[in-house]
């Protein structure tokens, strides 16, 4: 039977805990994970009923899309159909670490993930936690904060289990906070930021100009 919101509860640190936060996410449930940023909630994108309860569980509208975190560049072709020039510039610059490229959208990932604007968000984490979870899911997991929708984002795990107490957490500690990673479309040409974040908009597009 699929994980559900309420079963793995649990709060584990190091290679114990990602084997054991990765088999309730291949199984179809969520886990909260660190990032170098804040917290995110993991959930396998290609499963419909896993990200749905992403959506439940944090109260998100319908309608915004679902950011990924990827564990190498192997993965790119499973979940973006294809990267622009300017895209392998930022990704050579800039991974890993925190700005998340919105790229065309592969076949295959849930629906929800997308929210019908046929692109996707990703990134690969430079949080060793991070890269080793996806590594084990398959290489992509979800990546959307771990707070309620319309709340901030959160670095503390202490805050993060008060805030999703049935969810098996993947104990990173105290995270750096600050800025959540930055957004770029890149569907457009120029490209366009969606989201100021971690790494500053004038060294992306100053990068971009050279």
């Amino acid at each position: 039977m699929p994980y559900s919101e309420g079963r793995g509860e649990g709060r584990f640190p190091g290679t114990e805990g990602v084997a054991q936060a990765a088999r309730i996410v291949r199984q179809g449930g969520i886990v909260a994970f660190p990032t170098e940023t804040f917290y995110g909630l993991a959930a396998d994108p290609f499963q419909e009923g896993a990200v749905e309860r992403v959506f439940r569980l944090k109260g998100r509208p319908e309608g915004k899309p679902l950011l990924l975190v990827i564990a190498d560049l192997g993965v790119l072709g499973r979940v973006v159909r294809k990267v622009p020039t300017a895209g392998w510039r930022l990704i050579d610059a800039f991974w890993p670490g925190p700005l998340t490229l919105v790229m065309p959208a592969a076949p295959g990932l849930a629906a929800q993930v997308t929210a019908g604007t046929e692109s996707v968000g990703v990134r690969m984490s430079a949080h060793p936690l991070a890269q080793s979870l996806a590594t084990r899911c398959g290489g992509a997991i979800t990546a959307t904060s771990a707070n309620r929708s319309g709340a901030p984002p959160l670095s503390d795990p202490d805050a993060v289990r008060q805030a999703f107490p049935t969810l098996f957490l993947l104990d990173g500690g105290p995270l750096a906070g600050g800025s959540p990673s930055t957004l770029l479309d890149l569907t457009r040409d120029p490209p366009r930021l969606l989201r100021p974040g971690a790494v500053p908009a004038e060294q992306i597009f100053r990068l971009l100009q050279e």
